[in-house]
């Protein structure tokens, strides 16, 4: 005959291990409770957990343009609040001109109006978001526009260069004076306009890229999410303010005024539609943008509805078997303490 015996130290180990698991499976019906998923989706899954995996990087990708779209978007709004603002004071200078050429000349309201519009252009085409130039196309890091009136600046050598050329003497000389009308026109059309249209431009006034920011908006669809300060508008703006506020510093008779306010009226009234051209530019980018991101934020909501399908859990049954383990464990724990209380001292007194 053979002699068996349960010892309480193998029931305490016995009942020890039982617990350990069920703290385990404790944890991962909270998991599951909370989230809504399996917690282990290679196991509860096995062969088509590759399909989960592949749908959850297709996830993430789709939140990585969506991510990028929205920064993309933020450029483009604060640009086009940027071009409304030169919109805005181009046409306030051209009210100006208007009056001034209606009969209204008074050269010291035309001039502090130009030099206001210089100093707003120079300062709209530098502005920056997130520590990048809105204006400067790809060259993001790089400020635009040299500012005019900033002591040794190339724009303005470049346009004192430009007048002594044609003219042999300053803007301020007195041999301004005797400036005709046909001299300026002539000054303004074949020296002044060709500078800042062309090479001239880039040369001593702009350091932007002519080439703008491409984004990538879905996975087989791109945008020009930026614009740049070397657009047609933008130069003619530029033009008239400097123009302005410089040669009405001088003695210029009012033969030679009458022709550059005539001049300058032309060009703005071609600067504003310009400057409108580019704005319908960057809504266009703005929709296509917005249309982009509602097709994206679609397929991340069908591929975590199949995600869901694979892996989802009945949170009420997991709610449920969260309690069956808490009990279960809650009464393990007092076993446990009524096991190790047992001693044959005890039983013997």
């Amino acid at each position: 005959m053979k002699t068996s015996f349960i010892s309480s130290h193998a029931m305490s180990q016995s009942m020890r291990s039982q617990m350990m698991r069920m703290q385990v499976e404790l944890a991962q019906k909270q998991q599951e409770a909370t989230t809504g998923r399996v917690a282990d989706s290679g196991i509860a899954l096995g062969a088509r957990a590759g399909y989960s995996f592949s749908m959850a990087r297709d996830i993430e990708r789709y939140q990585g343009l969506l991510d990028s779209n929205s920064v993309a978007s933020n450029r483009l709004s604060a640009t086009q609040n940027s071009l409304q603002q030169l919109s805005d004071i181009g046409s306030e200078l051209l009210s100006t001109l208007t009056a001034a050429i209606s009969g209204v000349d008074d050269t010291a309201i035309v001039r502090t109006s130009a030099k206001r519009v210089l100093e707003s252009v120079t300062s709209i085409l530098n502005s920056n978001l997130n520590g990048e130039y809105l204006f400067a196309g790809i060259n993001t890091d790089v400020k635009p526009i040299n500012d005019f009136t900033a002591p040794g600046s190339p724009n303005k050598a470049q346009f004192d260069a430009d007048f002594f050329g044609y003219f042999g003497f300053s803007q301020t000389d007195p041999a301004a004076a005797g400036i005709t009308a046909a001299q300026m026109n002539d000054f303004l059309s074949t020296v002044l306009e060709p500078s800042f249209m062309g090479a001239g431009w880039q040369a001593s006034w702009s350091n932007a890229s002519d080439e703008t920011i491409t984004s990538r908006i879905t996975q087989n669809e791109t945008a020009e999410t930026s614009t740049t300060a070397n657009s047609t508008g933008m130069r003619k703006l530029a033009l008239v303010a400097a123009a302005l506020s410089d040669l009405l510093e001088g003695p210029l008779n009012g033969e030679a005024r009458a022709a550059l306010y005539e001049r300058s009226t032309a060009l703005i009234a071609e600067a504003v539609p310009d400057i409108a051209k580019t704005q319908s530019e960057v809504g266009v980018a703005e929709n296509r943008i917005k249309d982009a991101n509602e097709r994206v934020s679609a397929q991340i909501d069908l591929f975590k509805t199949f995600i869901t399908d694979l892996e989802g859990v009945d949170a009420y049954e997991a709610a449920t078997k969260v309690n069956e383990l808490l009990t279960q464990i809650e009464t393990s724990y007092a076993l446990t303490a009524r096991i190790q209380q047992l001693s044959l001292l005890n039983y013997l007194s």
